[in-house]
């Protein structure tokens, strides 16, 4: 026994280690995407014409439709195979921009979508079945852990080579992208040593409590006479119609709000703030440098939120789940205000020296981006809890659906991005976080009732 145990948090490890490797490579290239097209396009005399925020809207699209197909090739080829293909398409993504073409910028962008549905899908599936009940809360916490570093090492890195860079040179985005691929290549290679846990051993899975009753009828489960009863696996087509069943009950449509807020935000902070910090001429040579230091406390907000919401979220949730999101809207409300003032309008959409409400500040710049990262694990790390907690039978479709609401919004993020001026962008984020953050609420509220009155879920 104590060898299985060693073999899955091995697998935990090692997994986690994977997604760091790989992530660092995609996280810091997302963040930069923008103005390493913009640089590449400039100098390449009408040869280039690819579009970082276009390449990350086709990216989210693909992701979203492919999370409804990713189960059936998860359970087709296995968790480990699936990941290993998933991050091949992650590296070719990354491998394109030594070279920019427009066709390869926006096929990687396909490739790395799909690439994407199915490496998340699996990894779900490959960390519940190296976990039980007791362990279930440590391997996702050193999992998320071990994944939020790739913010810091990637944008470390890529903060010392675009330091006092006006324009990002041919030479520089060579560098930058020699060793994110290098990242890439490393963090796949590590799937290949993960290791194989007994599948007879049903006994070690994770066992979550059978809820009783949702809002939809045909979602109910079976009655405690037959829960000892193997339960028929659904086919492809019947897991996509329960997904859709899901989406319609109030709770779900409730959540989804949210959810379509964590997928705006994360358009802004993954893709759109680093490029309004790059493109504010009043930072002058030092503007590029900034994209990684921003990237970094990003990492490190996402990181400290992540471990005490997460690896301690016992006793953080102890008063429930809507103060830890409140704390993530007013968090997110403070740094909107903050960079509302602090850049100019049109700095998502090219370099601008354009006058702010306030001097421009460098170092009010990095709070922001280490708020937007806190704020962030605030939503997210609630979300995940509420929808394992509601949906204990239906753990796949509603997590089928997070991943879908939130990579809808993300790609009509990235789309809107290419046209709208900074301010406009701020006020859809206020907007939606208000209203997601009043619907998140009230399914808490409605959850913990139920619980009151000896319910499992609403």
């Amino acid at each position: 026994m104590a060898a299985e145990c060693d073999i899955r948090l091995y697998n935990i490890v090692m997994l986690g280690i994977a997604f760091m490797l790989l992530f660092t490579a995609f996280q810091t290239s997302s963040m930069a995407e923008q103005s390493v097209i913009s640089s590449a396009k400039a100098d390449s005399k009408g040869t280039f014409n690819g579009d970082g925020y276009t390449s990350l809207c086709i990216i989210y699209v693909v992701f979203s439709l492919g999370n409804w197909i990713a189960p059936p090739v998860v359970d087709a080829i296995g968790p480990k195979i699936t990941m290993l293909i998933g991050a091949v398409m992650y590296c070719l993504f990354i491998l394109q921009f030594l070279k920019p073409m427009t066709w390869a910028l926006y096929l990687g962008s396909v490739l790395v979508g799909f690439g994407a549905a199915i490496l998340w899908t699996a990894q779900g599936n490959f960390l519940t079945i190296n976990s039980d009940s007791d362990t279930v809360a440590r391997n996702s916490g050193i999992f998320w852990a071990l994944l939020q570093c790739s913010l810091l090492f990637g944008n470390i890195y890529s903060y010392f080579v675009l330091k006092g860079s006006a324009n990002i040179t041919s030479g520089e985005r060579t560098k930058l992208y020699t060793a994110l691929s290098g990242a890439a290549v490393a963090g796949t290679l590590c799937f290949l040593i993960l290791r194989n846990k007994r599948t007879s051993d049903v006994n070690d899975l994770v066992n979550l409590p059978k809820s009783t009753e949702s809002s939809d009828p045909s979602l109910n489960t079976e009655s405690s006479l037959n829960i000892d009863k193997p339960k028929k696996k659904d086919s492809p087509l019947q897991s996509i119609v329960r997904s859709f069943r899901l989406l319609k009950t109030r709770e779900m449509l409730l959540l989804s709000v949210a959810i379509a807020y964590t997928g705006i935000e994360l358009t802004f902070f993954s893709g759109v703030y680093g490029t309004c910090i790059s493109n504010n001429a009043h930072f002058g040579n030092e503007a590029k440098g900034l994209l990684g230091i921003s990237g970094m406390f990003i990492g490190a907000g996402e990181i400290l939120g992540g471990g005490i919401f997460g690896l301690f979220g016992k006793r953080t949730n102890r008063h429930g789940r809507d103060p830890i999101v409140v704390l993530g809207y007013v968090l997110h409300m403070a740094a909107f205000f903050l960079i509302f003032i602090n850049l100019p309008s049109e700095s998502p959409l090219k370099l601008s020296d354009e006058a702010t409400y306030l001097v421009s500040n460098k170092y009010i710049a990095i709070l922001c981006s280490f708020l937007l990262g806190f704020g962030d694990s605030s939503f997210n790390t609630q979300l995940y809890s509420i929808l394992g907690f509601m949906f204990p039978e239906d753990s796949s479709p509603a997590f089928a659906i997070f991943k879908f609401v939130q990579s809808i919004a993300a790609a009509a993020g990235f789309f809107y991005s290419d046209y709208l001026i900074l301010q406009w962008q701020l006020l859809i984020l206020v907007v939606l976080g208000t209203v997601g953050t009043y619907c998140f609420c009230l399914v808490e509220w409605g959850s913990n009732k139920a619980v009151r009155e000896g319910y499992q879920t609403i």
